[in-house]
């Protein structure tokens, strides 16, 4: 570690820690030359020697392990993006991706996807359980608001729905495509264990899933065309994308272009349908 990185790591421990307010903490306020909590304060916290954690503000204590960097993060109460920052600093890398499940999106995240008039897309987890969609979505794709939320997974529609796989022009091509990206999107959100249960139960509901998987192929989607045969539209071509969602290495959003200026036009020409009758018509007719 060169003495300007642990300079830069010194100064940001320091001001994270006088940012803090010691009554918060159960320390006594009292009379304090500097503001927020005191070096062997931090220490205490962090469980590690405060005449270290004096060196490591000053720019002489080494450098320090992803353990101690996790207790500090804890001890000064860092966001997951500042936990990210203090590792880039002390270490040069950012911390080891630590998976956390949650089912919900914001109000922003959910009015992007609104935003994306004609562009079908989803927000999914690392297990690609499906958390929300827009309009364009549910009547291209399916209408995920009439599936079981137990059921709403993208893999588990495509290997398990007899209705979804029908509407695939090319299935199999989308099958390994999915499979394949699935196993490294839940490997970079370290969501292994998290994954396994649906891949035990798919492996058991789906001897091609199995199969697939058994392959440990791996790839990204990009460059990859989905075609979708839609009975109201005929075939829809979509270039398929897939959006990190910041401070969520848990979520990604699944935005699908339309390719040509009729694939645009045949899902405008859906909702406006569905302006004209309930959407749950229209996306029934999109999955029959």
């Amino acid at each position: 570690m060169t003495v300007n990185t642990t300079s830069k790591l010194g100064n940001y421990l320091r001001t994270r820690r006088t940012a803090l307010d010691p009554a918060v903490f159960g320390f006594p306020a009292g009379r304090r030359r500097t503001p927020g909590l005191r070096r062997e304060e931090v220490a205490l916290r962090a469980n590690i020697s405060p005449a270290w954690y004096t060196w490591l503000e000053q720019g002489r204590g080494g450098a320090p392990s992803a353990d101690v960097l996790n207790r500090l993060s804890r001890a000064l109460m860092l966001t997951e993006i500042e936990r990210e920052h203090l590792f880039l600093l002390g270490l040069g890398r950012p911390p080891e991706v630590r998976y956390r499940g949650d089912d919900t999106v914001t109000p922003r995240l959910q009015r992007l996807l609104d935003a994306l008039l004609y562009s079908p897309a989803i927000v999914k987890t690392a297990t690609w359980d499906v958390l929300a969609w827009n309009r364009a979505a549910a009547l291209v794709l399916t209408d995920y608001g009439r599936v079981p939320a137990e059921e709403r997974n993208v893999l588990r529609l495509l290997f398990c729905d007899p209705q979804i796989r029908a509407v695939q022009a090319e299935w199999e091509q989308a099958a390994r495509s999915v499979v394949a990206a699935f196993r490294i999107d839940a490997a970079r959100a370290g969501a292994e264990a998290e994954v396994k249960p649906l891949v035990d139960e798919l492996c058991e509901r789906s001897p091609e899933f199995a199969a697939l998987w058994g392959e440990h192929h791996v790839q990204s989607f990009e460059g990859i065309v989905k075609r979708v045969h839609h009975p109201l539209s005929g075939l829809i071509a979509l270039e398929y994308s897939s959006l990190a969602i910041d401070g969520r290495p848990d979520l990604a959003m699944v935005v699908y272009t339309p390719v040509t200026t009729r694939d645009r036009q045949a899902v405008q020409s859906l909702l406006e349908s569905a302006d004209d009758q309930p959407l749950q018509e229209v996306a029934m007719l999109g999955r029959a």
